[in-house]
């Protein structure tokens, strides 16, 4: 697809935008860009297109575009944070989540906001290392050489660095579910 794009083929990189343009809005919002989301990916696919001549052959595109989108939103955030209440990002972020069907139990729908607000919550008290490594990870479901990539970093730290994120989750997280017989999760 890359060698088409790079052959003048403009159909090639509207191929690449709408196939990954769902996973860049999800990275993007993850990442803290709220309601810049769209503007994010936009400027993201902008930047890849003309970057396109310093993309390995053979390199995965997703993990690369996804690392634009990252930055992307870095330089969103840093330049709006002085405008952007806490209170705003979270509910743009709320707005990005998908909804619950209406047909869900409405106990379970409950539970599940609260898992999903506590689970933002504990996200925002991580590190920005930490936290770019779960949502890479985790959220945009990476596998781990993808995760390396995206973030250029060797895949042992990936490793190492994911492990402690999720220690320091885990000591955030509140016990969502007790085990059977009442006993208290590790």
């Amino acid at each position: 697809m890359i060698a088409r794009v790079r052959a003048g083929d403009p159909e090639a990189y509207a191929e690449l935008v709408r196939a990954h343009t769902g996973i860049a809005l999800r990275a993007a919002a993850a990442l803290g860009a709220g309601a810049d989301a769209e503007d994010v990916v936009q400027q993201a696919f902008v930047k890849a297109y003309c970057a396109l001549g310093r993309f390995k052959d053979g390199a995965s595109f997703r993990p690369w575009l996804l690392s634009i989108v990252a930055n992307e939103t870095r330089n969103t955030v840093r330049t709006a944070a002085r405008q952007r209440t806490l209170a705003g990002r979270e509910a743009a972020l709320v707005e990005a989540e998908p909804l619950i069907p209406e047909s869900a139990d409405p106990a379970v729908a409950a539970l599940e906001i609260e898992r999903r607000a506590a689970l933002r919550s504990a996200l925002a008290k991580l590190s920005e290392e930490h936290r770019l490594v779960v949502t890479y990870r985790f959220l945009l479901e990476m596998d781990e050489s993808e995760t390396a990539q995206a973030l250029d970093w060797p895949r042992g730290t990936v490793k190492s660095r994911l492990n402690r994120a999720l220690r320091k989750l885990g000591r955030l997280l509140p016990d969502a579910e007790p085990r059977e017989g009442g006993d208290e999760r590790e």
